[in-house]
């Protein structure tokens, strides 16, 4: 694949484009989001706060689709020169790569600390290489190879999901989620940023617009990438907290885990839970890490103006490195939330000031 233009072949549906967007945005987050987002917000109306982030999300990738619109069959990578010139374009460009690389690498040493649950004793780095090795030979088959693999992923873990989430309910107690609004509304506001990590994902729209086959539906792709995880997320934290209570979860690293393994249902093949729930959630780990890798390849194989495929084998070792920076999981659990602070303006506030310059400076064509 050449980083000069985007191929005819390697293109993708408006479902495939919304599946996509809905696998980068499941990943590692789900784990974890219950437990900071009350430990930022000290109250049981987080679930008030994801409707929120959600809003916000959905109109930061609006304003992308409509960024994107206007340059149609052209990633980010390669019409930003066109907008701001080339320095500044290889600067945004860089600190894009930048990144997708570091949320790889954070997803992958994720599926490593989570891989101890399932392979005790397995050393991390047999697990981070294995994984990386499979998406490299994933990700050199193109976008579509992606897309399709992630049409398959989708079905199998929101039915695992359901099921996991439904047999919950017989310890879910209502109580623990009253009274609405009873610290009012400034906790509610200040577990909006714990989410932010978990939403990103809407971003992708950067670069995969440019494959969609009918290109006009970007924001019903968008819309339905984004919808679906807020659901789903919204699910989790009530019944996360109707299960456990805020006062359980503060302290356990992965509530949700923590949640399927608080019943047990006899009779069935699976009587515990919370091992299939991991494996299944392995899958969308690894297709957040698969799409963050194939964007920062692509990134730099059209910035220099060369073939994609040497950036996908140079980007391993990085990406590798990156992820063992963190000495343990606390640290782990900071350098996520520091990639959702910079998610907020890399693309909340860039994409917009984009716009703006474009539409001032006439650049690209208005959108139908």
């Amino acid at each position: 694949m050449s980083g000069t233009s985007n191929s005819q072949k390697d293109q993708i549906t408006t479902s495939q484009t919304a599946v996509m967007v809905i696998n980068y945005m499941l990943g590692a987050g789900i784990l974890t989001l219950p437990r900071t987002m009350v430990e930022a917000a000290k109250t049981p109306d987080v679930w008030i706060s994801i409707l929120i982030s959600g809003t916000i999300i959905l109109a930061s990738g609006w304003i992308i689709v409509k960024l994107c619109s206007r340059f149609q069959g052209q990633t980010l990578f390669q019409f930003l020169p066109e907008i701001t010139g080339r320095a500044i374009a290889m600067l945004i460009s860089i600190l894009v790569i930048s990144y997708f690389l570091a949320i790889s690498a954070f997803e992958i040493r994720i599926m490593a600390e989570t891989g101890f649950y399932l392979l005790e004793g397995t050393p991390s780095w047999a697990i981070v290489m294995t994984f990386m090795w499979i998406g490299l030979y994933l990700i050199l088959g193109g976008v579509s190879c992606l897309s399709r693999l992630y049409e398959i992923i989708l079905p199998i873990t929101l039915v695992f999901f359901l099921i996991a989430i439904l047999l919950s309910s017989r310890i879910f107690d209502i109580d623990h989620l009253r009274p609405v609004l009873g610290s009012g509304i400034t906790p509610v506001l200040k577990g909006i940023k714990p989410s932010l990590l978990s939403f990103t994902g809407y971003e992708i729209m950067l670069v995969a617009l440019a494959y969609m086959k009918n290109q006009g539906k970007a924001n019903k792709a968008m819309i339905a990438g984004v919808t679906v995880p807020v659901v789903i997320y919204l699910i989790t934290v009530i019944m996360v907290i109707g299960g456990l209570s805020i006062n359980g979860l503060e302290k356990r690293t992965w509530p949700t885990l923590d949640l399927m393994r608080s019943f047990e249902v006899q009779g069935l093949i699976f009587e515990r839970f919370e091992s299939l729930l991991l494996v299944i959630w392995i899958m969308q780990i690894f297709s957040t890490f698969t799409v963050t890798h194939y964007a920062a390849s692509l990134g730099w194989s059209q910035m220099f103006n060369r073939n994609f495929r040497p950036f996908v084998f140079a980007m391993l070792p990085v990406i590798y490195l990156i992820a063992m920076v963190p000495k343990d999981i606390n640290q782990v659990f900071n350098l996520g939330d520091m990639f959702g602070n910079v998610s907020v303006y890399l693309f909340g506030g860039v994409p917009l000031i984009l716009l703006f310059v474009s539409i001032l400076r006439k650049k690209g064509a208005k959108p139908e």
